[in-house]
């Protein structure tokens, strides 16, 4: 499991014209789920995200997490994360994990963060739609967090 994630002054999820989430301060996050990820992965994954210090301190260094400053989360479903480039001119979207496989994963996900740090607090996009995301990067700050990775 791989989340992308973005440090973000603010950003939304738009689809089919409407607003369906939007933040302010906090982290825009793109997962990817693979064949071989479990439920311990997408654990990961979200023990993690809160408290990862990502956020600069009064010495401009990452020493704040989300936690730590009150931010917001966007969780949104990306199986493109897992395109493979090397061959040709079209990317391979083997290595994503199926619908079936991936969408309980991510939501596991989403309700963990949830639990941890309040509904209010996760936005969402809609798993396998079409939406237009908006985002300001703050910093810019783009970091991956790998589940293999996440400790």
């Amino acid at each position: 499991m791989k989340a992308w994630i973005q440090r973000v002054a603010r950003a939304s999820v738009t689809i089919d014209g409407a607003r369906v989430a939007e933040i302010g301060r906090g982290y825009l996050v793109l997962l990817g789920v693979t064949h071989s990820d479990t439920e311990a992965e997408a654990d990961k994954i979200a023990s993690r995200l809160p408290v990862l210090r990502l956020f600069t301190d009064a010495n401009d260094q990452m020493n704040l997490s989300l936690e730590d400053v009150g931010g917001s989360i966007i969780v949104v479903s990306q199986f493109t994360l897992y395109a493979d480039t090397a061959h040709g001119r079209r990317p391979g979207f083997s290595n994503a994990a199926r619908p079936e496989k991936a969408e309980p994963l991510y939501e596991r996900v989403v309700a963990q963060l949830r639990a941890q740090i309040g509904a209010d607090r996760v936005g969402t996009g809609r798993f396998g739609a079409d939406m237009k995301v908006e985002l300001v990067n703050d910093g810019p700050v783009s970091v991956e967090l790998r589940a293999d990775a996440a400790g």
